[in-house]
């Protein structure tokens, strides 16, 4: 299992939230799939092994030693920290291993152990996302977004709407029969990935088909997440939001100028309706001429969550549950956007925030395709992390791009009347005030984003390869050297990796500040003169070096993030006051994550983003590409993130630079 989690993350599975890096071997929906063809418009493949069938035998996700945890926590501190805050923090961390952490670690095992079902981190995670009281938008939900569709004539609104749609919908029912590939990663895919194996493994009981994958060098990923894809929505509520999921509904949720529209993509036998039906519909729906409504109840789903939960209360009183509950129950929300994108910086603000007006936030996701076809997937974070997702987007793109059912010309069938309704809403005059506040609100939040990016073309992947260096390590290398460029000094920074080789993982964070990044960048930054090639290059390979095994502990699930937080969730949970560990103001300084970071690349997606998870923040989104490197960075007004790209551009550029064998002056 070391071995292949080993390898697996030095072949960079690890995402942030949303945004998760497959090797081009794993990626789901776009690699080869070795699956009997099925050319009905039911499904997309019919898998020869059962969707779930590893699920019950998937190893359980493991509790670091809590020594170890303090080891790793202590290393992770000590860029950040001045001789005598760690002197302090190094005291107040061994009393803690000593004394009351040893005691809480304990009970985190047993009770572990009493949930074997389970991960110790999935419940307190869950938990953490559904109490908090910000705003959804910006603050949770990330986005991703489609390449354009190879054919250019088949970017028209209507037709790409359509086609994705009926992907989304082939994707469920394939889903929902059993019948999609499971995920795994195959080390040998001329021995796993085979028609004979999975003939073989399809027998194998449950309990111990990942066994028999692990034999043959494929190790199965959790997909406890995916029920949650369709008919699922976050439910305001005083305190702590539910999930919940009606997997009854057969409708569609369509959101255009602010109006919403219910169609059904599914018959009374649970068949997808006619392509050419979606099309009707759609095609109706883009050619109402309603005006927008005054008062856009969308908008309340971007308000703080007390907030909207006590307006949902009001909403319910007016008359409008059937209403509310015909939202919730949709399989997805669909969002038809009135407006054309210029370039990649409105392409993020369009699908990171958008009009309030024209979203429903809490939805497991929404689709949204602009008037001139970009499109892009923006994910509700409760529920799930990016693995579910990013699955659900590359067979979206590879099915629509590749077996369209509708087709630019194709005349919109008979659609009269058209099966579509238009949902109304009774608002009483403290309603209206409340969603005017609402839209206020937004506008004042979205007004503080600012976006940028950033693509580096001279040099990438294949360059760092041929100098045995990880690309993540250089691309987060570079971001450290940049924010010392900018601001003088290291700071707390974040990447999520996935742990979804483990039943119910969830993520561990890579905390790429680090003793060797600091001397490094100290060097490139502040000293390039002094330092000779060899010597920066040294450097560099002793940052890719701990990087790579930095990642392969958070694979493994030997962080030490989660299992502080899971032992700070018991002791609360209890209603006992923490540890002094976490009063310690370096604890609280290294969880004040100013650089959040996420990598992601897939043939399926062009860009990805999020805002940043502190007020003075950055949210970096990046990819490192065969011969380039790009990203697209967030910012709030006490950052200036277009003079952070400048940086991180110089920074690349020393770092290829000496990579040439040019000396930096």
């Amino acid at each position: 299992m070391a071995v292949f989690l080993s390898f697996f993350y030095s072949h960079s599975l690890r995402k942030h939230g949303a945004f998760l890096h497959l090797s081009r071997t794993a990626a789901a929906g776009i690699r080869t799939r070795d699956f009997c063809s099925n050319t009905s418009s039911e499904y997309l493949h019919r898998s020869i092994v059962p969707t779930f069938h590893y699920q019950k035998s998937l190893p359980r996700l493991p509790i670091p030693k809590l020594e170890d945890t303090i080891r790793r926590y202590l290393a992770a501190q000590r860029p950040l920290l001045d001789d005598d805050q760690f002197r302090t923090t190094e005291k107040v961390s061994h009393e803690f291993l000593s004394g009351e952490g040893k005691l809480l670690h304990e009970e985190l095992v047993t009770q572990d152990k009493n949930n074997k079902h389970t991960s110790y981190i999935s419940g307190p995670w869950f938990d953490m996302y559904l109490s908090a009281r910000d705003p959804v938008v910006l603050n949770f939900n990330p986005f991703m977004s489609f390449k354009p569709d190879p054919r250019g004539e088949y970017n028209d609104q209507l037709v790409r709407s359509a086609n994705m749609v009926c992907s989304a919908v082939r994707f469920m029912k394939t889903l929902r029969a059993g019948l999609l590939e499971p995920e795994v990663f195959h080390l040998n895919p001329t021995r796993s990935d085979t028609h004979t194996f999975k003939r073989l493994i399809r027998w194998a009981p449950p309990s111990l088909s990942w066994y028999g994958a692990y034999m043959v060098n494929a190790y199965p990923l959790d997909m406890s997440q995916y029920f949650r894809l369709f008919n699922s929505t976050r439910v305001p509520q005083q305190g702590r939001d539910q999930l919940l999921t009606e997997e009854g509904g057969r409708h569609l949720l369509v959101l255009r100028r602010g109006n919403m529209y219910v169609f059904d993509v599914l018959d009374k036998h649970g068949n997808m309706v006619s392509p050419t039906e979606v099309h009707a519909h759609l095609h109706y729906i883009l050619s109402d001429p309603s005006p927008a409504p005054s008062f856009p109840v969308g908008v309340l789903t971007s308000e703080n969550r007390d907030v909207w939960a006590g307006l949902r209360e009001q909403l319910i009183a007016a008359g409008n549950g059937a209403e509310l509950s015909v939202v919730d129950s949709a399989l997805f929300c669909l969002c038809l956007d009135e407006e054309m994108m210029e370039d990649h910086v409105q392409v993020s603000h369009n699908m990171l925030h958008g009009d309030a007006a024209n979203r429903w936030y809490d939805k497991s996701f929404s689709l949204i395709v602009t008037k001139d076809a970009h499109a892009a997937i923006n994910f509700e974070h409760s529920w799930g992390d990016g693995v579910a997702v990013l699955r659900l987007q590359n067979e979206i793109y590879k099915d629509s791009t590749t077996q369209p059912l509708v087709h630019p010309g194709s005349p919109p069938g008979p659609g009269s009347p058209p099966g579509v309704r238009r949902l109304s809403f009774t608002l009483t005059p403290e309603l209206e005030r409340s969603i005017s506040r609402a839209k206020e609100n937004f506008n004042v939040c979205v007004s503080k984003l600012s976006i940028d990016a950033l693509e580096f073309k001279d040099g990438g992947k294949e360059e760092l390869k041929k100098h045995q260096l990880s690309p993540d390590a250089v691309a987060q290398l570079a971001f450290q050297m940049a924010f010392l460029r900018q601001n003088g000094h290291s700071t707390a920074t974040y990447e999520s990796c996935s742990t979804a080789a483990f039943r119910h993982g969830r993520t561990e964070t890579i905390r790429p500040a680090s003793i060797h990044t600091q001397r490094c960048a100290h060097a490139f930054v502040n000293q390039p003169s002094k330092h000779s090639v060899d010597q920066l290059r040294t450097m560099l390979a002793q940052c890719s070096t701990y990087h790579g095994r930095l990642t392969r502990e958070a694979a493994m699930g030997q962080g030490f993030d989660r299992h502080l937080f899971a032992i700070r969730y018991l002791c609360t949970s209890r209603g006992h006051a923490p540890p002094s560990l976490y009063s310690d103001p370096a604890y609280a300084a290294i969880n004040h994550n100013v650089l959040s970071t996420s990598t992601l690349t897939s043939p399926a997606v062009s860009l990805g983003g999020f805002a940043p998870v502190v007020p003075d923040g950055y949210g970096v989104g990046y990819g490192v590409h065969d011969h380039w490197i790009g990203c697209n960075v967030s910012s709030y007004q006490s950052r200036n993130v277009h003079e952070f790209l400048q940086c991180v551009n110089q920074s690349l550029h020393d770092i290829f630079r000496v990579l040439e064998g040019t000396p930096l002056s």
